[in-house]
């Protein structure tokens, strides 16, 4: 069951309860509620507690969960059973209940949002971009000399144009480089990874080239505001083919 129907009040630290330990729980916000009621709902199929090896029932944290929002549905929205059967199966596969009314459970926003990922934002330019020197660089990522030449190497770090000083995009990828090298990984190991990035870059200047073409402020800004967009958009598409990549390989 979602973690949308966590209990309204303190369940017993039991693993289990007795259908009269149920109807304790339930009544205080449920004055109508009966044994009678709850073996109904499990008639219905709504709840489905567990039996002992004698018959008697035994409800988990879940079950009880379960019970008011079946409950909680009818005597606030009027909702009949068979919906809230629906609402529940529903649920049951990952989705969200809804807030209230008739409405059906809905994709949780967090998987849709992919939180926690950037935004368009996120590849907004800097107002005022850091510079730091190779030293101040290592020490900061807490790399070591060798390993800072590898990135250079490979093209994953490079200095400022004209220049000596490094980016604060440069601090990123030698701070993440620098975790990574934890599990054994090493600089030849990530050029897929400038790789990968130059071919999405690629794409969206194929996208935005022709806005930039038009020469005008509007445009320009467009151009910019496109390219933020389908920056945060390949980041969001990489991140979850990775996820459902690894997926199914933890699992075995």
């Amino acid at each position: 069951m979602s973690a949308g129907l966590g209990a309204a009040g303190a369940a017993p630290a039991r693993a289990f309860m007795s259908i009269g330990e149920v109807l304790g729980q339930l009544r205080p916000d449920f004055s109508d509620i009966t044994i009678s009621k709850i073996r109904f709902l499990e008639a219905e199929g709504l709840v489905e507690p567990e039996r002992t090896a004698s018959g008697y029932r035994k409800f988990s944290r879940e079950d009880l969960s379960r019970l008011r929002y079946v409950l909680t549905a009818q005597r606030d929205h009027y909702l009949p059973l068979r919906v809230i059967k629906e609402h529940l199966e529903a649920i049951d596969r990952g989705l969200e209940p809804p807030a209230a009314g008739p409405g059906g459970p809905k994709v949780p926003r967090a998987l849709v949002a992919a939180e926690g990922l950037p935004s368009a934002e996120a590849f907004a330019p800097e107002l005022s971009e850091v510079r730091l020197s190779r030293k101040e660089l290592l020490s900061a990522a807490g790399l070591q000399p060798e390993q800072l030449d590898q990135l250079e190497q490979f093209g994953l770090i490079t200095p400022r144009a004209g220049g000596s000083h490094y980016d604060g995009d440069a601090l990123v990828v030698a701070k993440t480089v620098a975790e990574m090298s934890r599990f054994g990984i090493e600089a030849r190991h990530l050029r897929m990874f400038k790789s990968a990035a130059e071919r999405e870059i690629g794409l969206v200047e194929q996208v935005v080239t022709p806005l930039v073409r038009q020469r005008n402020p509007e445009a320009r800004a467009r151009a910019e505001e496109v390219a933020r967009e389908l920056a945060a958009l390949s980041v969001k598409l990489h991140a979850t083919l990775v996820r459902a990549g690894l997926g199914p390989g933890l699992r075995r």
